[in-house]
């Protein structure tokens, strides 16, 4: 017995030296910057006593580092957050900069396998320098720490969420832009390499924040998702976005209880639309009156500002909306709206959540900036998401819809189960004000008249514009009450997630992040 006890100090006295990582001097330094520790973060996740640490006793296998690499970069475990079972890992900035050696990607490759075992879906709390040197030296060195397989070949088997929460390079922007939602805190970087291996390589010099700050991945990459003031915000993004999202790529997202009746008019609607149809107004307005308890959790909401993507429910049942915002561009969407709502539409299908359109675009932004960044190339892999997508869709068109940008917002013969409109619809392949100037400009240059002419004809096109002609040819469902959308779309829903349609085909779960 006497042995026994001294075994199990041994192994006490090892495990309270691992708690401390890379040593107490490390930890002052990181809360010194501002900066929360891993096991910090990991304890602000997972809910109370409910992380369960695998691999807490490794160490760095470069001789003499034992004592000071305890997790050799990276902690892991499984624990629960928002009361379901979840893996956990987050790098150690305390030992070796959390730069990854041997040991560390061997923890992060079996964590992975893990998960996608059982089911289990995967947050990463990210920080750190990248490949380790020596550890990755030398053709030997470098050989076996390439882009691991089971990250690229994940097809979101498991729902995936990243929080950069400090100077991030290598392994832990590898894990971000793959991830189904990223969250950066402000003031860090997510980059390839950092600002100072930038200037040895090419001699640019660039502050941390100029190379990838949270403002460059919202205006240029679209590689967050959203971004936090604190570690404590960030961290409450990835809990919050988790709720939309199922246990696994097997399971639908949970049903949530609401009291909100379903059928319950939305008279303020009538409200929000302007009058004036050249006015702007916010479309986030008509959302969050339609949804339940107006609640919406926005996905990329500081990028490609042209178009919404959110998260909501519908008579408890998670549903993604895509809608078209009239006081960003007139609601026209370029390049990088095209990215956003494939994007969208590419995840919310891998996820069996349905898919919601909303319309008021005056057609796709075009211009010799749009065509440089593949404009029309980005404005078809939009539509193939569209036509690959097998859950519910269903579409409805409040203001203008016009051209091609009718079709990828899932128009008529683009997959939708249902496409209605508004009696304020306006649908044409332009707007009226460019199909006269095309068609009549000569006439009108000729005519005696020529306000008064260009009048009358603007109001025919206008009328050939209504939802009715179309309605009547059942080339859409019908035109409804704008007060009755809620009723209408929580009706539609429950008629379409019968058990045949309750789960998608996943056809787009192959397809990568960041297309």
């Amino acid at each position: 017995m006497e042995s026994l006890q001294n075994l199990t100090n041994e192994l006490r006295a090892k495990k309270e030296a691992a708690l401390l990582g890379g040593g107490s001097t490390k930890i002052n330094a990181q809360h010194d910057r501002g900066l929360l520790t891993a096991r910090e973060r990991i304890e602000m996740l997972a809910d109370s006593g409910t992380f369960l640490e695998l691999g807490m006793l490794n160490t760095s296998d470069v001789s003499g580092a034992e004592g000071k690499s305890y997790g050799d970069g990276l902690l892991a475990g499984i624990g629960k957050v928002n009361g379901r079972p979840a893996v956990i890992q987050a790098g150690d900035k305390t030992v070796f900069a959390g730069t990854e050696g041997n040991v560390h990607i061997r923890k992060s490759k079996s964590i992975h396998e893990f998960a996608v075992k059982n089911g289990l879906p995967i947050f990463s709390l990210h920080e750190g320098g990248g490949l380790r040197m020596p550890d990755g030296m030398g053709s030997d060195g470098i050989s076996d720490k390439l882009f691991p397989r089971e990250m690229l070949t994940l097809h979101r088997q498991v729902p995936t969420m990243t929080a950069i929460l400090g100077d991030s390079f290598g392994g832990p922007t590898w894990t971000a832009v793959s991830s189904d939602f990223v969250t950066q805190l402000q003031g860090t970087c997510m980059a390839i390499a950092g600002p100072r291996m930038l200037e040895l390589a090419n001699g640019q010099k660039l502050s941390p924040e100029e190379l990838g700050g949270v403002d460059i991945h919202h205006k240029f990459t679209g590689q967050i998702d959203d971004d936090g003031a604190t570690e404590e915000e960030c961290i409450e993004q990835l809990k919050t976005f988790f709720t939309y999202l199922p246990q696994h790529a097997g399971a639908r997202p949970n049903y949530r209880k609401t009291h909100d009746d379903p059928y319950r008019l939305v008279e303020e609607v009538l409200t929000i639309l302007p009058q004036q149809k050249n006015r702007v107004y916010d479309m986030k307005r008509i959302i969050e009156s339609l949804v339940d308890e107006g609640l919406m959790f926005e996905y990329q909401r500081k990028f490609a500002k042209g178009i919404i993507t959110v998260f909501a429910h519908l008579n408890g049942h998670v549903v993604g909306i895509v809608a078209n915002q009239p006081n960003q561009f007139a609601g026209a969407p370029g390049p990088q709206e095209c990215q956003k709502a494939t994007e969208f539409i590419c995840l919310c299908d891998s996820y069996h959540i349905p898919l919601i359109f909303l319309h008021d675009t005056p057609g796709f932004r075009i211009s010799s900036e749009a065509e440089r960044a593949k404009m029309p190339t980005k404005i078809m892999v939009w539509n193939q998401a569209l036509a690959l997508s097998t859950v519910p869709k269903i579409s409805v068109v409040i203001r203008k819809s016009i051209g091609a940008a009718y079709g990828n917002m899932c128009g008529p013969g683009m997959g939708a189960d249902l496409v209605v409109a508004w009696p304020t619809a306006e649908i044409n392949f332009t707007g009226p004000e460019v199909g006269v100037n095309v068609v009549f400009g000569r006439e009108l240059a000729r005519a005696e008249n020529p306000s008064e002419e260009r009048k009358k004809l603007l109001e025919l096109w206008s009328f050939d514009s209504s939802p009715y002609k179309a309605a009547a040819k059942h080339l859409i469902d019908d035109v409804i009450q704008p007060n009755e959308t809620r009723k209408f779309l929580c009706q539609s829903l429950e008629f379409l997630l019968t058990s045949k349609r309750e789960k998608s085909e996943r056809l787009l779960a192959a397809w990568p992040t960041g297309i």
